[in-house]
């Protein structure tokens, strides 16, 4: 028997617990052997972000030896302290559990208690730049979907719970149960691609020197033009080396990154409105579909055909 228990508190993000959950319940349908739990810091019931209130086994000093301790993502984990009793409930749990695991932006819960200090971790794509400027001493990888260090796993934003869990099942009892479990709840055994395909389009900061706030307002109104170091550094009036150290230090990227994320952005945006490929290819910049594709693969793991497969409507 796994015990897998799920640390829950007030404002936490339903789908977070019961996605993976439901996980691991469809494996003891299919033979596996988990005994699920859920307690909170006080062992008082929670509410969730849907306005449930979830019922609790008890306290988490209650707890002696989990084999997965679970912990859910919340929206005011990323903008507020997280609170003092479930940092506490981690640092109880975290050496007597044989995995810890955190979903979604359970990771701010994590890094707080000091559990991914020194370790490579993920979050929902979104929070994840400031996961990293917060922890810095933490190696946050923003387009993965879960990461595993050292006995501590990581997950991206909700759904990647599930793929985690269904990885932790595949674990425990191998690929054939697992498949079982993933035909059974209609999901991939391994999802192509990383958070990228889903992030919303780059957010810009504002440069404060007027010459790169004028080549970054170029490249985003019309990513279709000659745009390289030269020609933007020339349109300005300053050097190449100049405007690279300018990119540099405001934006913490090179030109030529700069305008391929924005071409990547733009060709996102024209393949979701159903552009054809080659045509996305040109409109966007990159002069070429196999140019277009290489960029796509080696961004977000899959080819633009995949990524407008995959992100069309469902209605037709």
């Amino acid at each position: 028997m796994r015990s897998v228990v799920f640390l829950v508190f007030d404002g936490m993000k339903m789908l977070d617990v019961t996605g993976p959950a439901e996980v691991f319940a469809e494996a003891n349908a299919a033979g596996a052997e988990y005994v699920i739990s859920y307690v909170s810091p006080s062992g008082e019931p929670v509410t969730t972000s849907v306005g449930i209130r979830l019922p609790v086994y008890g306290t988490s000093a209650e707890v002696v030896d989990p084999d997965t301790v679970v912990v859910s993502g919340g929206d005011a984990l990323v903008h507020q302290p997280v609170p003092a009793d479930l940092v506490e409930a981690i640092r109880h749990l975290h050496p007597r559990a044989r995995r810890l695991v955190s979903i979604c932006t359970g990771s701010f819960a994590l890094a707080a208690a000091g559990v991914l200090s020194g370790r490579r971790a993920t979050t929902h794509w979104q929070p994840a730049p400031l996961l990293a400027r917060a922890y810095p001493d933490v190696e946050v990888l923003p387009d993965a979907l879960f990461v595993e260090d050292r006995g501590v796993f990581t997950s991206a934003g909700v759904s990647a719970g599930m793929d985690l869990a269904l990885a932790l099942v595949e674990q425990d009892y191998g690929a054939d149960l697992a498949r079982t479990v993933a035909r059974s709840l209609v999901m991939f055994m391994q999802r192509p691609g990383g958070q990228s395909q889903f992030s919303a389009p780059l957010e810009i900061r504002r440069p404060r020197t007027p010459a790169l706030r004028e080549v970054v307002d170029l490249v985003s109104a019309q990513p279709a033009l000659d745009h390289s170091a030269r020609s933007l550094a020339a349109r300005v009036g300053v050097s190449s080396r100049h405007l690279a150290r300018l990119f540099a230090s405001e934006l913490d990227t090179t030109p030529a990154r700069f305008v391929e994320q924005v071409r990547l952005d733009h060709a996102k945006a024209l393949l979701d409105a159903g552009h054809g490929v080659a045509q996305t290819a040109r409109l966007a910049g990159f002069g070429s579909s196999e140019t277009m594709r290489r960029v796509f693969v080696a961004r977000i793991g899959a080819s633009p055909s995949e990524y407008r497969a995959r992100m069309s409507t469902s209605v037709g």
